[in-house]
C-alpha cells in the first residue's frame, strides 16, 4: 500500500513539529469562539508560503481537523459552540458541565472525535483513488461542468435561501473575472488601480472569512467570552475510553453520518453532528435523557463533525469540488502551492498527496493525546476577552494579506471586502458561495475558452459542450442540484408557515375595534 511507503515522510522532523504544533494550535483556536475552522484554515494559509507543498497543506489540514474537534470546550463549558459544527455537542455537552462532569464531557469529546476522524480519514485514503481514475476521462468541457457543479451545489446549500447561495455563487465567479482576460489580455471590471491586478485569492478569503468575525467580536466585546465557571474534576482517562468504545451504536451513527455529509459537497459539518444527534436518539435507550446531559448525544454528534472532516476531502482532491466551505479553504491553499486536484496530484505529485493523508491519519491520535492535556486549561482559554481576541485576529489578517506580495493594496481589497460581507451577512448572504464562485471561476472560464477553441475545429459549440455521456451527466446533476435545493427551501418555508400562526388576523379585530 503507497501509504506505508510514505509513513516515515509523515513522521520526519519538521513534518511531526509540525503535526504536534499544529493540533495545539487548532485545538486553542476552535476552543475560541467567533474563530471558526474556516477562518482559521483561512488566516494561517500566508504561513504556509515558505514551507514545501506537503508540509504547508499538512499544517492545514491538522488545523481543520483540530479547530472542529477544539469547538467543543466552548460548546460544552460556556454553552456556545466554537463552530457551527458544534452545536449539536452543545445540547448534552453543557448540561454534563452544569452537573460537574465537565471533564468527562471533554473526554468523551476528543476521544469520539478521534474515532471519526480516523474512519473518515480512512475513506479518503481508499475512495480518492477511485474518484481519481473517473477524472482521468474528463477533458476541457467536463471539467467546466463539474466547476458549474461545484458552484451550483455549495452555492444551493451554503446559505439559508437558495437563491441567496446562488447569488453568492455568481458574485464569487463574477469576483475572479476581475482583471484581464487569460486569453486575450483584455482589461475588466477594473474599477480602480488597487483592482488591476485582479484579486488574488488570499485576500479574498481572510476579508471574507475574517473581517466579518472581528466585527461580530467587536459588536459584543463586554467582557469575557463566558460567564459560568465549573469545577473541572479530575476523572480517569482509561475509564473514558473504555465508555467511548462501549458506545459503538453511537460512534457507528455519528461516524456513517459524517462520511455521508461530508462527501455530498456543500452540505457542512453542522449537518453532520445535528444528523448524527438526531438518529441517535431515535435508536437510544435513553432518548429522554438527550439534552439534559446524555454522553451517547456528545459521542454521536462529535464522531459526525471529524468524520465529515476527512470525507469532505474526496471530492476536493479528486474532482477539485469541496466537501464543505473549510474544504473550499483548503483547495484555494492547494491552489496556491501550485497543484490542482485530480489525476495529476497522484501521479506528478503522488508524495504529497499521500503523505497529506497519512498526516491526517497520525493527526487523530495527536487529537486525543493533546485534546486531553487542553481539557485542564480549556477553561483559561475561552475566558480571553473579546476585543483582545478581535485585535489579534485583525493584525494576523493584515499581515498574512500583506505578506503574500508586499502589497498595500491587497490589504485594502481584504478588509473592503470583508467589510461588504459583514454588512451581505445582516441580510442571508454567508461567505461559502462567494469564495467557490472565485476558486472555481477561474477553472470555469479557462476550460470554457479552451472548448470554445477546440470546438471551431470540430463539429461546433453545442455539439462538444453537451455531447457524450460524461456531459449529459453533469450538466443533469447541475441541474439537479439546483431543482432539489429549491424543493427542499420551498418543503422548509412550507413547514415555517405551518408551525408559525398567522397573527394578522388577530390584529385586525383590535385595529377596528379601536377606530369606532
Amino acid at each position: 500500500m503507497e501509504l506505508l511507503h510514505y509513513l516515515p515522510q509523515v513522521l520526519s522532523g519538521w513534518n511531526l513539529l509540525i503535526l504536534i504544533g499544529g493540533t495545539i494550535v487548532g485545538l486553542i483556536l476552535g476552543a475560541t469562539p467567533g474563530l471558526s475552522p474556516t477562518m482559521a484554515v483561512a488566516l494561517l494559509i500566508p504561513f504556509t508560503f515558505k514551507m514545501d507543498a506537503t508540509s504547508g497543506l499538512i499544517l492545514l489540514g491538522v488545523l481543520y481537523t483540530s479547530t472542529v474537534a477544539g469547538g467543543a470546550v466552548s460548546a460544552i463549558l460556556i454553552n456556545i459552540p466554537g463552530a457551527p459544527a458544534n452545536i449539536a455537542t452543545m445540547l448534552d455537552g453543557h448540561p454534563m458541565a452544569k452537573a460537574g462532569k465537565a471533564t468527562q464531557a471533554l473526554y468523551y469529546c476528543f476521544i469520539s472525535s478521534a474515532v471519526g476522524g480516523v474512519l473518515g480519514v480512512l475513506v479518503l485514503i481508499f475512495l480518492t483513488p477511485y474518484l481519481v481514475n473517473v477524472a482521468l476521462k474528463f477533458g476541457p468541457p467536463e471539467l467546466f461542468w463539474t466547476a458549474i457543479l461545484g458552484i451550483t451545489v455549495i452555492g444551493s446549500l451554503g446559505s439559508a435561501s437558495v437563491l441567496k447561495g446562488l447569488l453568492g455563487g455568481a458574485i464569487g465567479v463574477w469576483i475572479s473575472l476581475i482583471g484581464f482576460n487569460p486569453v486575450t489580455g483584455t482589461e475588466r471590471f477594473v474599477f480602480s488601480e488597487h483592482l488591476q491586478g485582479g484579486i488574488t485569492i488570499i485576500p479574498a478569503l481572510i476579508g471574507l472569512f475574517a473581517i466579518p468575525q472581528v466585527l461580530q467580536m467587536v459588536e459584543g466585546a463586554k467582557g469575557a467570552n463566558g460567564g459560568e465557571r465549573f469545577d473541572m474534576a479530575p476523572t480517569s482517562v482509561i475509564k473514558a475510553i473504555i465508555f467511548n468504545l462501549k458506545k459503538v451504536k453511537a460512534l457507528v451513527i455519528g461516524s456513517l453520518s459524517g462520511i455521508i455529509v461530508g462527501i455530498i459537497p456543500g452540505a457542512g459539518g453542522q449537518i453532520a453532528g445535528l444528523i448524527a444527534y438526531d438518529q441517535c436518539k431515535k435508536f437510544s435507550h435513553n432518548k429522554d435523557n438527550f439534552g439534559k446531559g446524555e454522553p451517547e448525544g456528545i459521542i454521536a454528534a462529535e464522531s459526525a463533525n471529524n468524520a465529515m472532516v476527512g470525507a469532505s476531502l474526496v471530492p476536493m482532491l479528486s474532482l477539485g469540488i469541496p466537501g464543505s466551505p473549510t474544504a473550499a479553504v483548503l483547495l484555494g491553499g492547494l491552489l496556491v502551492q501550485g497543484l490542482f486536484p485530480g489525476p495529476d496530484l497522484f501521479t506528478q505529485h503522488a508524495s504529497v498527496a499521500w503523505t497529506f493523508m497519512g498526516a491526517l491519519l497520525i493527526s487523530q491520535i495527536l487529537l486525543v493525546v493533546c485534546g486531553l492535556w487542553i481539557s485542564g486549561i480549556g477553561k483559561y482559554v475561552i475566558r480571553i476577552p473579546r476585543h483582545i481576541m478581535a485585535a489579534a485576529v485583525t493584525t494576523l489578517a493584515i499581515f498574512g494579506t500583506y505578506s503574500v506580495q508586499n502589497s498595500f493594496s491587497d490589504v485594502i481589497i481584504m478588509m473592503s471586502m470583508g467589510s461588504l460581507m459583514y454588512f451581505g451577512m445582516q441580510y442571508g448572504f454567508t461567505p461559502g458561495p462567494i469564495v467557490l464562485g472565485i476558486i472555481l471561476g477561474p477553472i470555469a472560464e479557462t476550460n470554457f475558452l479552451q472548448s470554445q477553441m477546440l470546438a471551431q475545429a470540430g463539429d461546433g459549440m453545442l455539439r462538444y459542450m453537451f455531447g457524450g455521456w460524461l456531459n449529459i451527466l453533469l450538466v443533469s446533476l447541475c441541474l439537479l442540484s439546483v431543482a432539489y435545493s429549491l424543493y427542499a427551501s420551498w418543503q422548509a418555508r412550507k413547514t415555517r408557515q405551518r408551525a408559525t400562526p398567522d397573527h394578522r388576523v388577530q390584529v385586525h379585530p383590535e385595529a377596528n375595534h379601536d377606530a369606532h
